[in-house]
């Protein structure tokens, strides 16, 4: 079959963090081709159903053109670690989509196809083994997940985003595993904190509070807005407070109430998007989730964190580990299971009040955020592929 050059399929999804890292590398790809008078495609294999078709179609490059040219959605299932009777039912998605995959693929030729992991994207890659193109992935958590543990099977590079993840694995694999980083969207490099003030409507020359910046992810995390809701009378005292309470996980009365009663220094929202580097820019300490996405973009900003990851049964640890890494650097502050309470997230967040302690959190993140991006540094590698096939 002869692959079409000037194409490249990328596939990832389920959640943001398996499609924003893609976004950022075809973005770094397209800048590439077009330095080198080439016209790159960028078609996507997303899941069939859920956000990724809109975050794909909401992926702007720096050209202010659609990222993806193209969006294909396929049937997906989840690859679940435990027992449970949908294994059974999206076994036969997971057919399907690979059938799916299979079809775009062998119709469209793409000379490489790029896999940012998530469930959505074990088919796509199978597919692509089978009809000889070359298959590249990427793990941003610091352990491997289980859908980039079988997709390495069919790929002929992995990057990971961590020196240690690659020192985990056997000598023989290591042959085919770049240490990279992980891809982080453009638009946080070119963040302005001084767009984030005026999105806040936040008068920084009459500013007195450090801003602390509250993430829990897209849909939100019960644990983390309990936790700020448990503490909010320290909080606004102490810190102008920016909350992103999550689509799903939000509580709109409680934060009316709170703006009723603090003003100011309460201040939130459901979900930013497209204001979200600007806004990070214009915090001075971040409380999140661990999500690799999270904490990436964070670093790249340089901003003192306090991380609080998901864990238990329903997780396989992957936020710890990311987690237990920035913590382990002293680039982070890390409150885990039962750490989680009033006592330990005060203690973390008063530390953190000293200037100085906050900018030696900042200068232990320069030291972990590699001199080339992630995203770029990927890219070429890649571009160079495409060069021979």
């Amino acid at each position: 079959m002869k692959l079409n050059k000037n194409l490249v399929c990328f596939t990832g999804g389920g959640t943001g963090g398996h499609i924003y890292p893609g976004l950022a590398v075809a973005d770094e790809l397209k800048e590439i081709a077009k330095k080198n008078n080439i016209e790159l495609k960028i078609y996507w294999l997303g899941c069939s159903k859920g956000m990724d078709k809109t975050i794909v179609e909401k992926g702007i490059g720096p050209d202010g053109k659609a990222t993806a040219d193209k969006f294909y959605g396929i049937p997906s299932g989840k690859l679940r670690r435990y027992f449970s009777m949908k294994n059974f039912s999206d076994m036969f998605r997971i057919i399907a989509g690979f059938f799916k995959a299979y079809h775009i693929l062998r119709k469209t030729k793409p000379c490489l196809l790029f896999s940012k992991g998530g469930f959505v994207s074990v088919p796509p890659c199978f597919a692509a083994r089978l009809l000889k193109i070359p298959v590249y992935t990427h793990e941003c958590d610091f352990t491997l997940g289980l859908a980039n543990r079988i997709n390495f099977k069919s790929a002929k590079c992995m990057f990971v985003s961590y020196e240690e993840t690659k020192n985990r694995m056997s000598a023989e694999n290591q042959k085919r595993v770049i240490v990279t980083g992980n891809p982080v969207r453009p638009v946080f490099y070119n963040s302005n904190a001084e767009r984030g003030f005026d999105f806040l409507q936040i008068d920084k020359a009459s500013l007195k509070k450090p801003v602390l910046m509250v993430l829990g992810g897209s849909s939100g995390a019960r644990q983390v807005n309990e936790l700020i809701f448990n503490n909010i009378d320290y909080l606004c005292k102490n810190f102008l407070v920016v909350h992103q309470t999550g689509l799903v996980n939000s509580n709109e009365n409680k934060s009316a109430e709170l703006v009723q009663k603090y003003g100011d220094s309460y201040k939130p929202y459901n979900f930013i998007y497209d204001q979200m580097p600007d806004v990070l820019s214009a915090a001075d300490i971040v409380l999140s989730r661990a999500g690799a996405n999270s904490i990436w973009e964070t670093a790249v900003l340089k901003k003192p964190m306090v991380l609080v990851p998901l864990c238990g049964s329903g997780t396989r640890g992957d936020q710890v580990d990311n987690a237990d890494f920035f913590t382990q650097k002293n680039a982070a502050i890390m409150l885990l299971g039962k750490d989680v309470d009033s006592e330990h997230l005060v203690e973390a967040l008063d530390k953190l009040l000293d200037s100085e302690n906050r900018k030696n959190y900042t200068q232990a993140l320069e030291k972990i955020i590699p001199e080339k991006k992630p995203a770029l540094k990927i890219a070429e590698i890649i571009f160079k592929e495409l060069q021979e096939v």
